[in-house]
């Protein structure tokens, strides 16, 4: 029973899941099941396939012609690629938040009801909702509520990020798929976000691509390590950093390669 408890608690499930660029395989049969409302970080070398994995469960990469997979992925027992799967509405489920900033040369009320809006919300003060509401969620409607109407690419860059993320969750989606999203940021820009991804993680289930290792030890429930495109170790994220069971995880967390 316990079990099955446990399975209710699975948001996305991957299965044997293979990735490919042309003849290049980029990933290599990828077992792992993420869980509702917790942080999954991914991490690993540059190059080892944590983008492509991460850009995979939204498919994001069907953008790119010479790309295929084989293998399942499930979100909520349902395959994604499926010919029945509505692309645009797997998209609104899954947002996703990139390694840079970038909010579009719009103002910030725009940048916020441009996805409600492509989605058919017409009624003006329920986009004003939608603004309000997403700006609080990520801790800008204090420093921004007076500009509304002026462009976002005069925010800083901590703040771009944030009206991304609170861009990316005007759509009210379910998971949020987080690209390095602190990579171009100072220290404490890098602190704000990571606190507002744990008050997240009680609305979204998120998945995370980092190269700090602190950062996933200090924001993630869950660590999956990549190498060469193999997900070499996944489980708890203590337990991974602590007592990791592979030895090219040991080696990669404590800085002899990567």
């Amino acid at each position: 029973m316990k079990e099955e408890e446990r399975y209710k608690d699975i948001r996305v499930d991957i299965k044997n899941f293979n990735f490919y660029y042309g003849d290049f395989q980029a990933l290599h049969n990828i077992n792992m099941e993420i869980e509702k409302n917790k942080v999954t970080a991914l991490i690993g070398p540059s190059g080892c396939g944590k983008s492509t994995f991460l850009r995979s469960v939204n498919r994001m990469n069907d953008l790119v012609d010479i790309s295929k997979y084989e293998g399942e992925i499930l979100l909520d027992n349902e395959s994604i690629f499926s010919k029945k799967y509505d692309i645009v509405n797997l998209r609104k489920k899954i947002g996703m938040v990139f390694q840079r900033p970038n909010p579009f040369p719009k103002t910030i009320f725009e940048n916020i009801v441009y996805g409600p809006k492509i989605h058919g919300e017409k009624d003006k003060n329920k986009l004003m909702e939608i603004v309000e509401t997403s700006l609080k969620s990520v801790a800008l409607w204090d420093e921004v509520k007076d500009k509304l109407n002026k462009s976002a690419l005069g925010l800083s860059g901590g703040q771009q990020q944030r009206l991304c993320i609170a861009r990316a969750i005007a759509v009210k989606p379910e998971i949020l798929l987080m690209d390095e999203p602190t990579s171009a940021l100072d220290p404490i820009s890098t602190s704000k976000i990571e606190e507002l991804i744990r008050e997240l993680q009680k609305d979204y289930t998120i998945i995370i691509v980092t190269h700090n290792m602190q950062q996933a030890a200090r924001i993630s429930d869950y660590t999956a390590f990549f190498y060469n495109g193999v997900l070499e170790e996944f489980g708890d994220t203590e337990k991974t950093f602590t007592n990791p069971v592979n030895k090219k995880t040991e080696d990669y967390i404590t800085g002899r390669f990567g």
